[in-house]
Order: C-alpha cells, then structure tokens, then sequence
C-alpha cells in the first residue's frame, strides 16, 4: 500500500521557455498544446500556462532584442522534464527554456487545474511622449509623504 502512494506523489516542475517574438497568438497556443499533449503522454498533470507576453531581453536571444515568455506549471517526474526539454529544443519556435524543481512530493488531487492566463507584456518603447507622462505622477513632489512622516514621530 505504501507503493500506490508513493507512486500518486508527483514533483512539482515550472518551465519558462521564450519563444520568437514574431509568433502569432494562434501559433503560441498552438505550442502550448503539444507541450500540454507531451505532459499528458508521460503522466504528469499541467496545472496553469502563463503567457507572459513580449518582453524585452537583457541581450539579443536568437538575434532577437525582444521575446515571448511562457511559464508553464506542472506536475511529474524527472523523466517528463527530460521529455518536455527535449521537445522543446527540438521546437524552431523555442529559443531559450530552463526547467526548476519547485516542490517535492505533491499529491496531484491537491492540485488543481488553473485557467491559463495571458498577460500584456511590456508596453513599446517607441511611443512618442509615453515616458515623461508617467514621472509627472510620480510621489517626490507630493507633501503628503513628508507630513505622514512628521506624524509618525511625534506619536513615537
């Protein structure tokens, strides 16, 4: 009996791969499908994919200056992130991936199934006057910070 819940206890795995920022929405779902299917096969359980969007790298990825970043969240076995990388570095859409161990025996009906989520992603840099409009809200100029402040130590 101690086997069977050995067996049902899983690891649970993030992988974050970036993927040519030119890709289509249609074509990105399209990989997190066969990255889902390839989970699937091996018996692990995808609990969310997150889309980050289109960031901007920290150096050019693929000649790229910018990319667009996946997490993807799941449980099972080393063998299956062995599998998923492997894939992955087969894929021509994928140009950077790196798998961590999150957490140790996780039982699979702890966890559900999350909806997944896509996010905006970085907002372009070349929008006329997109910057300065942002600093002009900005607290350093406000006197509710240096009153709050005044407050504070005349109750210490």
């Amino acid at each position: 009996m101690a086997e069977t819940q050995a067996a049902k206890r899983l690891r649970e795995y993030e992988t974050i791969f970036l993927v040519k920022p030119d890709l289509t929405d249609d074509n990105v779902d399209k990989l997190k499908e066969r990255v889902r299917g390839i989970v699937g096969r091996e018996g692990g359980k995808v609990i969310r994919f997150t889309v980050w969007g289109k960031k901007k790298t920290l150096f050019p990825v693929a000649k790229q200056p910018r990319a667009i970043y996946i997490h993807a969240s799941y449980l099972g076995s080393s063998k299956l992130v062995a599998e998923v990388e492997r894939n992955l570095r087969n894929f021509d859409e994928v140009s950077r991936y790196i798998s961590v161990k999150v957490a140790e025996e996780v039982d699979p009906e702890s966890r559900p199934v999350l909806e997944d989520l896509k996010l905006a992603g970085d907002v372009e840099e070349t929008r006329p006057g997109g910057a300065p409009a942002e600093r002009e809200g900005g607290f350093r100029g406000e006197d509710a910070g240096e009153g709050a402040d005044e407050e504070s130590t005349e109750e210490a």
